[in-house]
């Protein structure tokens, strides 16, 4: 049952009302049957109300003190954690597009995995929000700005290419750096792949631009209107520290949603002459999560990938929060009242 609290309850001491409202309907009923025993017979009476009468009557009072009790609790305020549509506006999709997606752990393999769960979360995703996508590696790049025409992020899906490296923070900054374009982030900087610039922290080093104003910060998990979803399968090598990022998307409210595919163990690839070890940085890949409150997913295989973004969908298009429902009970107050007077008018050619 979900919990309910109240912004004025106060109002709810208009309640003690009910239970006078109730005597005096009781004592009501009991002078009227005083008045009909001066009848000649009773028997004329009970043939007049005709079966089922005597529990008819009591009907339309009932809806009606019911309608009463739903505009007093209306009246008090009440908030109540409820899903609601979403007022998500943009998504931003950023695809971890190293070397290391080529492991087949992950049938047929890491990336095409990715590719199709993406796809099927653009397919079940409302039509009104729109996405944006950043591709990285050793750097990072927007793939596609945000848009709501699906074919296209479909084919800036398609068009992924692998490449060495796996900067897991410039991929948020990038993300970043797309929802907030004035925000004074050095794109060039991010994709610089020189370890002695893109690896300096975000406050000190060329991820602002110079004489960039820093916005005060907000609440964690404050900022409604947009997200960021990262899939990533490897740890960063290379480029801004992700926990550096997640706090800066912290700090501007915005949720980061981590995504990991592969298996605990990884799996040893080659690329372009080289090999390496694939492993999954899960803790770091929490941190950012939680530092944005927002969640972690772990995908071991592809149908764990999919589940997650069939998840991720439905949490975009319903999101769960606390919010005020005076307006919901005063609307079933008014349906009571209504119900009422109806149910009288048909019975009894009067209302209540």
């Amino acid at each position: 049952m979900m919990p309910v609290t109240f912004l004025w309850p106060q109002f709810l001491w208009l309640l003690l009302v009910v239970p006078l409202l109730i005597a005096a309907y009781v004592w009501l009923l009991r002078r009227r049957r005083k008045t009909a025993l001066n009848y000649a017979s009773l028997s004329i009476i009970r043939a007049a109300m005709g079966p089922g009468q005597s529990v008819r009557r009591h009907i339309p009072p009932a809806l009606f003190l019911l309608a009463l009790v739903a505009m007093l609790i209306a009246a008090a305020r009440p908030h109540a954690v409820v899903s609601l549509p979403s007022d998500q506006q943009t998504i931003i999709l950023a695809v971890d597009v190293s070397g290391s997606m080529r492991a087949t752990d992950v049938k047929p393999n890491r990336l095409e995995a990715a590719q199709a769960a993406v796809k099927t979360f653009l397919a079940d995703l409302p039509r009104h929000i729109k996405v944006g996508l950043v591709a990285f590696a050793g750097s990072a790049h927007i793939a596609q700005l945000p848009t709501l025409n699906r074919e296209d992020l479909n084919t800036a899906i398609d068009r992924f290419q692998l490449q060495r490296g796996t900067a897991t923070g410039n991929g948020i900054m990038m993300a970043m750096a797309t929802l907030f374009p004035d925000a004074g982030i050095d794109i060039e900087a991010l994709s610089d792949e020189r370890p002695s610039r893109s690896s300096m922290r975000i406050g000190q080093g060329p991820a602002l631009n110079d004489g960039a104003k820093t916005p005060a910060p907000v609440p964690p998990g404050s900022y409604t209107s947009a997200a960021v979803i990262m899939l990533t399968d490897g740890q960063r090598t290379t480029g801004v520290d992700p926990l550096e990022a997640a706090k800066f998307a912290a700090d501007r409210g915005v949720r980061v949603y981590t995504v990991g595919v592969g298996t605990p163990e990884g799996e040893t690839i080659g690329f372009e002459g080289w090999s390496m070890r694939a492993r999954l940085d899960d803790e770091t890949l929490k941190t950012v999560a939680q530092s944005t409150r927002a969640d972690y997913f772990y995908a071991g295989n592809a149908t764990d990938l999919s589940k997650v973004y069939e998840s991720l969908s439905s949490r975009f298009a319903l999101e769960t929060k606390e919010t005020e429902i005076s307006s919901l009970v005063a609307l079933a107050a008014a349906l009571l009242a209504m119900l009422s007077a109806a149910l009288s008018l048909a019975w009894f050619n009067r209302i209540v």
